[in-house]
C-alpha cells in the first residue's frame, strides 16, 4: 500500500483543510464539496484525512462494520452474537465516476436466490464506506442513477438492494466528501444540498508559498516514506487534537442567542428548507470544540455560515456560488450577539503549532455584486445603435469594423423541448429517448457479461421447458445460466448541443441581439436541466470561431455568451462549417453521445463569392451525416425573407421563431427535431 501525502505537510490551503477537520470532529456536520480548479491539492488532502480519522471498533467477521455497542439488527451477516470487538482504521473508499449501480449497492447472486431461496449478497463501495470516508473525485461527472442512489443513501442512512422482489438492506452512514472542477459542470441542486459544507480552493499566487509547495512534492515522490516520517510528529499531534475535540463536542453549549443568529442568517440570505440552520448549528459547535471551547461565539457562527451557506444560495446555474460578507455581518449584527461571545478564539485548522496562519477568514468567496447592473446603455426609445452598412465605413465611436459592444441578454425563460429523433445509446440524461439501464422494460434478452437488470417473466419462460430433463424434484425452479435475461430498457440520454450563434452586423441592434442572447442562455438553462454538454460557435465578419469547446460546464457557456460582441458580415457558411469540424472530432472522442445542432441566425449570408449556395452546401453536408438540427429563426418585423426556413431546410431540421421557443407559446409544439428533410 502507497504511504499518503501527509494532511501536516499540505501548504495553505486553510479553507480545505478547516472543512475536513471539522467532518473529522463531527461526522454529523455532514461532508465536504471542494470546488477548485485542477492541481490544487484536492483529492491529496481527502486522502490524507484518513489517516487522521480515529480507528473504528467493528464486530469481528462482518462484512457492513456493524458497531459492537449497537450492531445492526438487520445486518445480512447478522444477528451478531456478543463477541470482543476488534477495531481498524477508518476507510477512504473512493467512488469512480464510471462505477456499475452494483458496485456501488452490490450485487445478489441472482440464480441461487431463485434456485434456492439464498440471500447470496455481495457488498458494494456503499457498504465498504460504513462509519468512514465515501470519496468521489469528479463528483460533477457522476451520472444520474449513482446520483439517485447517493441521495437515498444519505437520506436514509442506509441502502436497499432490489431485485425482483429479492431484498437486501443494511447500514450505511458515511462522511461524504467530492472534488470538482466547476469548469466541467455543476452539481444537481438535490446532490449540492447533501453536503454539508462547501470550500472553494485555488492555486497560490505568492511565489514563496509555490516553492515551497513544489520542493515537498519532489521530496514526497522522491522518498514517500522518509518525507512521512518526517511529519509524524506533526501528524501525531493533530489526530490527538481531534480526538480531544471529539470528547469535548458533546459539553459544548449552543445558546438561544446562537440559534437566534444563525436562524436570522438563513432567512436573510433566502437558502431553501432547514437542512443549512442544522449544518450551521452542528459546524459552529465543532468549530468551538476543535478551538477548545465549550460554548459557540459569534465568531464561530460566522464561520460557520460561510462554510455551509455559500452552495446553498444559487438560484440557477449561472448563479457562482458565493456569500455577502457585509450582508452577513449586519445580519449577525442585528440579531444581536450571543451572551458571554468575546470572538477572541479562533479555530486553528491545522492543529500544527501557533505558526498556521489558519482560522480565522475565509470559508466563502468574495461577495457577489447581487444588485449588479445588467441593463444595457439607457438611452432615448428607439434609437438603439443600428449597425453600419456591410462595407461602409467606420462612424466615429463605432469599434473598427463595425464592431458594436456586448449587450446584456433578456431574461431567460422556458423552452420547449428539443429532442433527437431515434433510439440512442449514449451518457444517461433528460433529453433524448435512448437504451438505458433505467426507465420502462421493453424487452429482454441475453446478457452481456454479468446480469444487472433481470426479467423475471423471460428466464422463468427460458428454463421452464427443461425442468424434466433437469431432475427437478421440489418447489424448486432449477435455473441454469444460459435461462438468465437481461431486461431491455429504455429511457432518456443526454447529448451534445452544439450552438452556432450569428454574432454578424444583422443582428446587432441591441433589443434583437439582446432577446437573441435570452433565447439562447434559455436554451442553455434546458441544457443544464437535462444533463446535455454544449459547445458554442460562433461567426460574424470573415470568419467563424469556436467560443467555447463541447463541454458539461454550462455556466461557461453563459459567460461567453454574455461577452460575445457583434458586428461586420454574415459569413454562415463559415459557421457551419466550424460546427461540422468540431462534431466530427467529437464524435471521436465520444461516439455514443448524440449531437443536436442549434443554428441561431436570420438566415442571411453575405461575404464572399457565392456565400448563399455556399451556405447551403454546407447545410446539405450536416444533413447527409444525419446530424440532427434546429434553425431559431431570429428574424424580425413586417416584412420577412423566410431565409432561415431556407437554412432548415438544407440541414434537414426545422425552422422554429423566437416566439415559437417558448413553452407556453400556443403557435406549435417543437418535439423530434428530424435529421432527414421535411421539406421533401
Amino acid at each position: 500500500m502507497s504511504t499518503p501525502y501527509p494532511f501536516t505537510a499540505i501548504v495553505g490551503q486553510d479553507d480545505l483543510r478547516l472543512g475536513l477537520l471539522l467532518n473529522a470532529v463531527s461526522p454529523a456536520v455532514g461532508g465536504v464539496l471542494v470546488r477548485g480548479e485542477k492541481g490544487t491539492a484536492k483529492s491529496t488532502a481527502v486522502r490524507a484525512l484518513a489517516a487522521l480519522m480515529p480507528e473504528v471498533p467493528v464486530v469481528p467477521g462482518c462484512r457492513f462494520s456493524c458497531d459492537p455497542a449497537s450492531p445492526d439488527p438487520a445486518c445480512p451477516d447478522g444477528p451478531h452474537a456478543e463477541a470482543a470487538e476488534v477495531s481498524r482504521p477508518a476507510r477512504t473508499v473512493e467512488l469512480p465516476v464510471g462505477a456499475s449501480e452494483d458496485r456501488l449497492v452490490g450485487a445478489l447472486d441472482i440464480e441461487r436466490a431463485l434456485s434456492e431461496g439464498v440471500k447470496a449478497f455481495e457488498p458494494g463501495l456503499l457498504a465498504d464506506a460504513h462509519r468512514g470516508i465515501l470519496y468521489v473525485d469528479e463528483v460533477n461527472l457522476l451520472h444520474d442513477h449513482l446520483v439517485d442512489l447517493l441521495l437515498d443513501a444519505a437520506a436514509m442512512g442506509a441502502s436497499y438492494v432490489e431485485r425482483e422482489g429479492v431484498s437486501v438492506r443494511h447500514a450505511a452512514r458515511f462522511l461524504l466528501v467530492g472534488t470538482m472542477n466547476p469548469e466541467e459542470g455543476e452539481l444537481r441542486p438535490q446532490l449540492l444540498d447533501r453536503f454539508g459544507l462547501t470550500v472553494e480552493v485555488s492555486a497560490s499566487r505568492d511565489t514563496d508559498e509555490r516553492v515551497e509547495v513544489v520542493r515537498r512534492r519532489l521530496a514526497y515522490d522522491d522518498d514517500p516514506e522518509g518525507f512521512a516520517a518526517r511529519w509524524a510528529d506533526e501528524e501525531g499531534a493533530l489526530r490527538e487534537r481531534i480526538a480531544a475535540a471529539r470528547v469535548l463536542l458533546p459539553r459544548v453549549v449552543l445558546s438561544d442567542g446562537v440559534l437566534r443568529q444563525i436562524a436570522a442568517t438563513c432567512a436573510a440570505f433566502e437558502v431553501d428548507g432547514m437542512r443549512a440552520d442544522i449544518v450551521m448549528a452542528r459546524t459552529a459547535t465543532a468549530l468551538a470544540a476543535w478551538a477548545g471551547r465549550e460554548e459557540v461565539t459569534a465568531d464561530d457562527v460566522r464561520q460557520a455560515a460561510l462554510l455551509a451557506l455559500p452552495h446553498r444560495r444559487r438560484r440557477n446555474p449561472f448563479d457562482a456560488p458565493g456569500l455577502d460578507e457585509d450582508k452577513l455581518d449586519q445580519t449577525l449584527d442585528e440579531a444581536g450577539p450571543p451572551e458571554n461571545s468575546d470572538g477572541d478564539d479562533q479555530p486553528d485548522p491545522d492543529g500544527g503549532g501557533d505558526d498556521d496562519g489558519g482560522g480565522g477568514g475565509g470559508g466563502g468567496v468574495p461577495p457577489q455584486a447581487d444588485g449588479e447592473d445588467r441593463t444595457p446603455p439607457q438611452g432615448s426609445e428607439g434609437d438603439s445603435p443600428s449597425p453600419a452598412p456591410e462595407g461602409a465605413p467606420d462612424a466615429p465611436g463605432r469599434p473598427a469594423g463595425g464592431e458594436q459592444q456586448p449587450v446584456a441578454s433578456a431574461e431567460p425563460f422556458r423552452t420547449k423541448m428539443l429532442s433527437v429523433p431515434g433510439l440512442g445509446e449514449g451518457a444517461a440524461g433528460r433529453r433524448s429517448r435512448a437504451r438505458t439501464e433505467h426507465g420502462r422494460t421493453t424487452g429482454a434478452r441475453r446478457p452481456e457479461g454479468a446480469l444487472t437488470k433481470l426479467h423475471l417473466a423471460a428466464t422463468v419462460q427460458a428454463a421452464a421447458p427443461h425442468q424434466r430433463a433437469r431432475g427437478r424434484a421440489g418447489r424448486g425452479l432449477v435455473v441454469r445460466r444460459d435461462d438468465l435475461r437481461q431486461a431491455t430498457r429504455e429511457g432518456r440520454e443526454g447529448n451534445l448541443v452544439l450552438f452556432v450563434v450569428d454574432a454578424s452586423g444583422s443582428m446587432a441592434a441591441r433589443q434583437r441581439m439582446s432577446a437573441v442572447k435570452g433565447a439562447v442562455l434559455s436554451l442553455l438553462l434546458d441544457a443544464y436541466q437535462r444533463r446535455d454538454k454544449v459547445g458554442l460557435v460562433t461567426f460574424r465578419g470573415k470568419e467563424a470561431e469556436v467560443a467555447l469547446p463541447p463541454t458539461s460546464s454550462v455556466d461557461a457557456a453563459a459567460a461567453r455568451l454574455e461577452s460575445l460582441p457583434t458586428g461586420g458580415r454574415t459569413p454562415l457558411a463559415a459557421g457551419l462549417l466550424k460546427a461540422h469540424d468540431v462534431l466530427r472530432v467529437e464524435r471521436l472522442r465520444d461516439p455514443s453521445r448524440r449531437p443536436l445542432l442549434v443554428v441561431v441566425t436570420d438566415g442571411r449570408a453575405t461575404g464572399g463569392p457565392e456565400p448563399v449556395a455556399l451556405a447551403g452546401r454546407a447545410g446539405r453536408l450536416h444533413r447527409s451525416e444525419g446530424t440532427a438540427s434546429v434553425v431559431v429563426d431570429c428574424e424580425s418585423g413586417y416584412v420577412r425573407l423566410g431565409l432561415a426556413g431556407e437554412l432548415a431546410r438544407e440541414l434537414g431540421g426545422t425552422a422554429v421563431t423566437l416566439d415559437e421557443l417558448r413553452a407556453d407559446s400556443i403557435a406549435g409544439l417543437v418535439k423530434d427535431v428530424t435529421a432527414a428533410g421535411r421539406a421533401a
